[in-house]
């Protein structure tokens, strides 16, 4: 057995490429892409149809009103309908893609709004947890008012055990 052969009989080697007749013709889907959105703008707008209604009019009253030999539509409209059909078998598809590359970036803004939306839930999560930590916090600080209760209650209880019989010495001042 060949060399050959036995490398194409292999199913961990690779088949060799063929060669097409014909190349495929390369385009920029971008490029492509960018001209159906733009398209697809322009069918959705008032100017497109008032292009397309004094299209379809010049046409169908040229057709009706010229001399016979000056009409390049001979039998009733079915030229006018081949353009149309054309025309609507060119600007389906097209709309098709300007809608699927509108629906890709949808869905990442989707995708960033929901990642935006989860941390801004963990920060809030986060800021509910801290304000609670805080007020527990502060419920257990002493305030003020306790600390003058607490101060004045010792100084009568330092009044209380100064003895009478000492009356040299002076009291001690009340804030």
């Amino acid at each position: 057995m060949s060399d050959t052969t036995s490398r194409r009989s292999r199913l961990d080697t690779p088949r060799e490429t063929r060669r097409q007749l014909m190349r495929r013709p390369a385009y920029d889907s971008d490029t492509f892409g960018t001209f159906a959105e733009q398209f697809a703008r322009f069918m959705g707008t008032a100017g497109f149809l008032i292009y397309m209604t004094l299209f379809v009019a010049f046409w169908i009253l040229w057709n009706a009103l010229a001399p016979s030999d000056w009409k390049y539509d001979e039998y009733p409209f079915i030229f006018l309908t081949l353009i149309l059909s054309l025309q609507a078998s060119y600007a389906a598809p097209l709309i098709l893609l300007a809608q699927n590359r509108q629906e890709a970036r949808d869905r990442v803004i989707a995708e960033q709004d929901r990642q935006a939306d989860a941390r801004a839930h963990a920060d809030m999560e986060f800021l509910a947890r801290e304000v609670a930590s805080l007020r527990m916090a502060v419920g257990e600080v002493a305030t003020r008012d306790f600390l003058r209760s607490e101060l004045r209650s010792l100084l009568n209880e330092l009044e209380e055990t100064v003895s009478p019989e000492e009356p040299d010495q002076p009291a001690p001042p009340a804030s």
